[in-house]
């Protein structure tokens, strides 16, 4: 019955307005000559700003139309500052920040209890500031308040926590080349900054471990005081007795020293023509990039009109032109980048089929030229400042919004009232302004244009623009291999290595191997908790390797030949990146019969480097370049057997020095295996295995590594 009259009641507002539009309005055949009303003005709820003595600034925004009160400390100093050496550190910061909980309570505990209490309070670090902020029902915010102090003030970043935190960065970097557009975004940015700029520089797996608890230590004692800080807070509370309660937890903090302004130098990016090579694709991804400009600049309004009508909606030049009609575009747009506190970049974003790549960036040039020979109309003006204007005010639309831009706008160092003229600074904005602004900013001739895709398949060679430099996205591997890479073999080591294929089962018996299959049981130990895994692994010599596990969330099968490397689990199948397929190629080529096979072959090289204690034995150490894969072994000088081996190893986790220690030796085909590991991963217990089975040179089905449909 509510509902029906509801909708009822829907029924009369809609019938009465329709009866107050203008006769002329009902009556018009043409949609242009609606004759619509003058916006109303702009006026948003500000926040009531507090400044404490010790220099911590507090914005309250009442908000009572629900029952929560959420807060956000903002803090100046984020990865921009921190040094190049240890890139990655705010990121490190932010996450054990609050997983390492207080000095009372453990991470662990605090999530209980916040949990108990439909409660959050989160960290986070970013370019220049790290954020501290909690979200809790009105009746609770006095205990969970409690637990943001603490965390603000004291935090223990507990040493067990930094690991995991580190784990989580490392699997970022080693993923961060399986999608082409996250590779065009990264390098774009890059040649508009520059490699070390710390607006473009990114985490490596050396500059992850070189972190340390006592730079998290450090930081927070570095930034985190009263008179670098912005704390909003919005919801349901009474503006006089909220202040009372935060002057009461902070005003007695002592102020601490400012931080240092960070100076970088920016020179915008070299032109030329630039290209990552991605043969895993079969579409280009294209950034065309130059120096922008901030937000602060009086040319700001005009730039924005310019964005657009250029490339910033679906009814832009970009989008009409290049996608629309000429059919070249997945997706196109861009413009002049503003940033709040230094330059932004002028960027077009485009995605074309590979075959389109050459027309695509031709195109993209015949828009920038048009700019100049065919500059913007009223009519594009209109259309363009309508539709800033018109959607302006739904970016604002809740009192939490107008917080959060107020307390930026503090950050930054703007005008309290930036907001309010943002529609004011669009009004004005006049063709001429436009023009202008599209000739001082965008540039054709002091681009650098980059290309993500597979060369081959282009519609023209890309040096058809000029000169290519090439990219290389490699990611470093991780410091502190096991074994460096060796030129030659050492006599010491050769006779070592003799000494292990005997022990395994001779030459003859081993070289005779071209495929090994086995069945395991995995006891596998990891951030995340404990599993048991069944496993299923063919290898046939020389580059094929199938897998199959069965895990706690189903079967997931693993496949890398030389073409191809995919993983097929419940979910769907998906490829394998190219770092994974890499390493997949690597643990074949450092198998132990592999290796014996390939003791003359003259990419292999075995090095004697002295002894080392593995348990009771002074085990001697024979270091194994497998061409490029790199591998030690500890041997027992008695039996020839290889008690331990170590590898560093990048897999789905990230990269780690995998340790292995072997035991409970049984021959299969009168060749000897370790039939029992022990795994040890990053100095952590990674868990155990269990071999249960082993043939030798089984029938291998081709089948195996073909990719589902």
């Amino acid at each position: 019955m509510i509902a029906r009259k509801n909708f009822i009641y829907l029924l009369v507002v809609m019938a009465l307005g329709l009866a107050c539009l203008p006769r002329a309005n009902a009556q018009v055949s043409d949609w242009k000559q609606i004759q619509f009303p003058p916006l109303h003005p702009f006026n948003p709820q500000q926040p009531s700003r507090v400044e404490l003595p010790n220099g911590m600034v507090i914005f309250l925004q009442e908000d009572h139309e629900l029952p929560f009160i959420r807060g956000t400390a903002r803090i100046r100093g984020g990865s921009r500052e921190e040094p190049g050496a240890k890139v990655g550190l705010v990121e490190i910061y932010g996450e054990v920040w609050r997983t390492g909980g207080t000095k009372s309570e453990t991470g662990d505990q605090l999530d209980d209890y916040l949990e108990a209490h439909a409660a959050k309070v989160e960290t986070g670090g970013g370019i220049d500031s790290t954020t501290l902020s909690w979200d809790c029902l009105k009746d609770n915010f006095d205990d969970v308040f409690k637990v943001f102090v603490e965390l603000l003030q004291a935090p223990e970043f507990r040493e067990d926590k930094i690991p995991l935190a580190k784990n989580q960065l490392n699997t970022s970097i080693a993923r961060r080349n399986d999608e082409p557009i996250g590779i065009a975004s990264r390098e774009a940015q890059k040649l508009g900054y520059g490699g070390d700029s710390p607006y473009a520089r990114e985490p490596e797996y050396a500059t992850v471990a070189a972190v340390t608890r006592e730079d998290l230590v450090n930081w927070h004692q570095t930034y985190v005081h009263p008179n670098n800080i912005i704390l909003s807070v919005v919801g349901d509370f009474d503006s006089k007795a909220a202040e009372e309660k935060l002057r009461a937890a902070f005003e007695s903090w002592p102020k601490g020293p400012a931080p240092t302004p960070i100076e970088v130098a920016y020179n915008g990016p070299k032109p030329g023509v630039y290209f990552v090579q991605k043969d895993d694709v079969n579409q280009s991804n294209i950034r065309m990039v130059e120096a922008g400009t901030r937000r602060d600049n009086p040319d700001y309004y005009a730039i924005e009109v310019l964005n657009q009508i250029f490339g910033g909606s679906f009814t832009s030049r970009l989008v009409q032109e290049v996608r629309s009609k000429k059919g070249l575009a997945y997706n196109v747009g861009g413009g002049v980048g503003t940033a709040f506190d230094h330059p932004g970049l002028f960027m077009i974003r485009m995605g074309t089929k590979s075959g389109t790549t050459a027309a695509a960036i031709e195109a993209l040039d015949e828009e920038i030229d048009r700019l100049k020979s065919a500059p913007p109309t009223a009519e594009e003006l209109k259309k363009a400042k309508d539709s800033i204007l018109n959607s302006f005010v739904f970016q604002f639309d809740s009192k939490e919004k107008v917080l959060r831009e107020r307390a930026n706008y503090e950050f930054y160092g703007y005008p309290a009232d930036f907001l309010e003229r943002y529609r004011a600074g669009i009004e004005k904005v006049t063709l001429a302004d436009v023009e202008r602004v599209a000739q001082k900013y965008i540039h054709k001739d002091q681009l650098a244009v980059l290309v993500v895709g597979k060369a081959s398949d282009f519609d023209k060679p890309l040096s058809t623009f000029g000169p290519v430099t090439s990219i290389d996205v490699a990611i470093p591997p991780p410091g502190g291999a096991s074994t460096k890479p060796t030129s030659a073999s050492n006599p010491e080591g050769r006779a070592l290595l003799a000494k292990v294929i005997q022990a395994m089962g001779g030459p003859e018996r081993l070289g005779s191997v071209h495929a090994v299959r086995l069945k395991a049981a995995v006891d596998a130990k990891t951030p995340q908790g404990e599993f048991n895994i069944g496993m299923e692994r063919l290898v046939a010599f020389p580059d094929r390797s199938w897998q199959k596990l069965a895990t706690p969330m189903g079967e997931i099968t693993i496949v890398t030949t030389p073409s191809a490397a995919f993983m097929a689990a419940p979910q769907g199948t998906q490829d394998l990146p190219e770092s994974q397929k890499e390493e997949a190629m690597k643990e074949i080529r450092r198998d132990e019969i592999f290796v014996a096979q390939h003791a003359d072959d003259p990419k292999y090289t075995f090095t004697a480097s002295g002894t080392a204690k593995v348990g009771d034995v002074d085990a001697q150490v024979l270091d194994v370049n497998a061409d490029g894969a790199l591998v030690r072994w500890y041997v027992d000088p008695q039996t020839g057997r290889i008690l331990r081996s170590s590898a560093n190893i990048v897999d789905m986790a990230g990269p780690a020095e995998q340790i292995l220690d072997f035991s409970g030796w049984k021959e299969f085909g009168g060749i000897s295996f370790a039939t029992k590991g022990k795994i040890t991963r990053d100095g952590q217990d990674g868990g155990s295995v269990e071999v249960e089975q082993v043939e030798i040179n089984p029938t291998v089905d081709a089948k195996l590594f073909d990719k589902p449909q």
